[in-house]
C-alpha cells in the first residue's frame, strides 16, 4: 500500500470510530436525539469531517518515521493537534465537541502510521509504537496545545495542579524548564483522564474497554456494546471532567449508578431500560455539567482501536 493510501485509510478508520461513538445513545452524551443548549449532534459531526486532514497528517508522518525519513522527536504531535482543533472550531458553532477525542486519536494516527499494515493493524504493535509518539514529544508541542486552548477557550479545565491552562506564565514556564506535552499529562493524569491514558498508554480503552467491547459484540448489537462499555468504563472510572465541574463525591455517585446499570444487565433487561432512562435524565438535569464528557473520549479512541483492527460496519 502506498504511503498515501494509507495515511487516508488510518483518517478514514478514525474518523468512523468518533461518528460511531457520537451514534450511540449513550446516557448523559449527545447523540442524535439527545443534545445540550448550543451542542447539538450535528456539531460533532461536522467536527468528525473537519478532522480528517489532521489525523491524515499525523499518520503520513508516522509513515515517513517507519520509513527512517523522520525522527519520532520531530512528529510534531502539538501542532497537529492545534491546527485540528482550531479546524474543528471553523466548521461548526457548537463549542469544543472533539477536544479530548482529538487529544487522544492524533497520537493513535501517528502511531498508526508508524506500524507495518498486513490485512489490519495489530493493537499490540500499535500500542508499542503509540508509547513512542507520547514519550517523545517535546516542550513546543506542550506549547502549542496551551496555544490552542488559548484560542479556543474550553470549559470545565479550572483547578489544574500544576502548569494552568489559563495563565499565560505557563508556557514561558514549560520553555524555561524544558518540559515536554508528556510530562505535562503526567502532572495532571489524576486530575484528567485523557492525560492518564498518555501516562499509561491508553490503559482504559485498549485494556478495559477494548476487550469488553469485544465480549459483547459476541452476543449483542454494536449500539448495545458501545452502551454498555461506556456504563463499565464509567463505573471503574469516576469521569473527570465531572468530577472538576461538581466534584468527586457527585462524580463518584454517577459511577456507582453506572455499576448497578450494569448489575441489572444494561438493555439486556427491561428494569436495565427503565433504569437507563431514569439515568440518563439524571445526567441532563443540570445543563452539561453532568455529561461524562471524558468517558466519551476514551470510547471514541477504544471504536477508533476497533476500526483500525479490522472492524467494519
Amino acid at each position: 500500500m502506498l504511503p498515501l493510501q494509507k495515511a487516508k485509510l488510518v483518517s478514514q478508520a478514525l474518523q468512523l470510530g468518533l461518528l460511531l461513538e457520537v451514534s450511540s445513545k449513550k446516557p448523559g452524551n449527545v447523540n442524535l436525539s439527545s443534545g445540550f443548549k448550543g451542542t447539538k449532534f450535528e456539531h460533532f459531526l461536522a467536527s468528525a469531517v473537519a478532522s480528517i486532514p489532521f489525523f491524515e497528517t499525523a499518520a503520513f508522518r508516522g509513515i515517513s518515521v517507519l520509513e527512517g525519513n523522520l525522527e519520532v522527536k520531530n512528529l510534531g504531535i502539538g501542532k497537529i493537534i492545534q491546527n485540528c482543533l482550531e479546524e474543528i472550531n471553523v466548521w461548526q458553532k457548537g463549542g469544543n465537541t472533539l477536544l479530548g477525542a482529538i487529544i487522544l486519536f492524533v497520537p493513535i494516527a501517528a502511531a498508526a502510521g508508524m506500524t507495518q499494515l498486513e490485512d489490519v493493524f495489530d493493537l499490540l504493535k500499535l500500542r508499542a509504537n503509540l508509547k513512542k509518539v507520547l514519550q517523545s514529544t517535546s516542550p513546543k508541542d506542550a506549547v502549542h496545545l496551551y496555544e490552542a486552548f488559548d484560542a479556543i477557550k474550553p470549559s470545565g479545565l479550572n483547578n489544574a495542579p500544576d502548569f494552568d491552562l489559563t495563565s499565560p506564565e505557563s508556557k514561558n514556564r514549560i520553555l524555561k524548564e524544558n518540559i515536554p506535552l508528556y510530562d505535562v499529562f503526567k502532572i495532571a493524569a489524576d486530575y484528567d483522564n485523557v492525560c492518564s491514558e498518555w501516562i499509561s498508554n491508553y490503559s482504559i480503552s485498549s485494556d478495559l474497554a477494548y476487550p469488553y467491547l469485544l465480549e459483547q459484540l459476541k452476543t449483542r448489537d454494536l449500539n448495545t456494546a458501545i452502551i454498555h462499555t461506556y456504563l463499565k468504563v464509567l463505573s471503574k472510572h469516576p469521569d473527570t471532567l465531572i468530577t472538576r465541574k461538581v466534584g468527586l463525591k457527585l462524580s463518584q455517585e454517577i459511577s456507582s449508578d453506572a455499576n448497578y446499570l450494569l448489575q441489572l444487565g444494561g438493555l439486556d433487561t427491561k428494569e436495565g431500560q427503565q433504569e437507563l432512562i431514569v439515568f440518563d435524565n439524571k445526567l441532563r438535569k443540570n445543563g452539561n455539567n453532568l455529561n461524562p464528557g471524558t468517558t466519551a473520549d476514551l470510547i471514541a479512541a477504544t471504536l477508533g482501536f476497533y476500526v483500525l483492527t479490522g472492524y467494519r460496519p
